[in-house]
């Protein structure tokens, strides 16, 4: 059986590196289909980008989310993906009806930046910020770990219309390898193609780029398409809106519906419901009125 909708970790037992191997089918699938994805190619960049994020949340021990947000001026405005540490995924992209370009800096326009959140249970959210200048996520990954990590780190990703996938490699921290070691290592890595990492399985794909290194490979771990969002959550950004907000909207209409932008789901709120929200926000439960998808 295929592996799918899993995370591999491995590490090359002679030498400071460490790697990451993932691919999605069918979490790919439900994260996809709440969005309207206007081409082939802005497709392509919402599956590389869940790719990366689920890479990018197993480099960290934390208890929390990975939130990747990659914004700009031109036809594609946003792409969002995230990860919890549990690999739970989802992610949402907004743009023009019609998207030009082949790669991530066109679509974006000028002025497109990255932003990686970490956001922790036990600590204050940690926030990196990249400048979108090379054609590729991956590349454009890459000079935020030079940036940022200051650790050699390469990715590379590719998705298709049923697939998502990725390879990560980076120097481990405090490694005292030869840097001969790690330009090996990534040249081989960098001959992977893109068939290569959407069909076949991990251990296939690094016997095939790196069997002649001594490579521990360790137990998959599942990755599923799941949203956090909740009533209550919903209920807290209706607050920060105001009375006088929220009142006005209730004059024009019976209730107040709130659309989920990663996974559809509706939340309604009526006059009761917005005044126990003002007046006491922790009583309003997730049981209280209907949420449909």
């Amino acid at each position: 059986m295929k592996q799918q909708d899993c995370l591999r970790r491995f590490i090359f037992e002679e030498h400071g590196v460490r790697g990451e191997w993932v691919r999605l089918e069918q979490s790919w699938q439900q994260a996809k289909q709440y969005q309207h994805l206007v081409n082939d190619a802005v497709d392509a960049q919402m599956g590389q980008a869940l790719a990366a994020v689920v890479l990018l949340s197993a480099t960290i021990k934390f208890k929390g989310a990975m939130i990747m947000q990659i914004q700009g001026g031109g036809d594609l405005k946003a792409l969002v993906a995230q990860s919890s540490n549990e690999r739970q995924i989802r992610g949402l992209v907004r743009s023009e009806a019609t998207v030009a370009g082949a790669n991530l800096l066109d679509m974006l326009g000028e002025g497109g930046r990255l932003v990686l959140t970490v956001e922790s249970e036990n600590a204050e959210p940690y926030q990196g910020i990249v400048g979108v200048e090379a054609e590729t996520l991956a590349d454009v990954l890459r000079t935020y770990f030079t940036q940022s990590e200051q650790l050699d780190t390469r990715l590379w990703l590719f998705a298709n219309q049923t697939h998502a996938a990725g390879l990560f490699i980076q120097e481990l921290p405090s490694s005292n390898q030869n840097k001969a070691d790690w330009e090996r290592i990534e040249i081989l890595a960098n001959t992977v193609t893109a068939d290569e990492l959407l069909s076949l399985d991990c251990e296939d794909l690094l016997h095939r780029l790196f069997h002649q290194e001594k490579v521990r490979i360790y137990d998959p771990e599942p990755v599923e398409f799941k949203c956090n969002c909740s009533r209550q959550k919903i209920g807290g950004t209706l607050v920060a809106l105001g009375r006088s907000e929220l009142e006005a909207i209730l004059q024009e209409r019976d209730d107040i519906e709130v659309d989920c932008q990663f996974c559809g789901a509706q939340y309604h709120f009526d006059k009761v419901d917005v005044e126990n929200l003002l007046t006491n926000p922790a009583a309003e439960t997730d049981n209280h009125s209907p949420t449909r998808h």
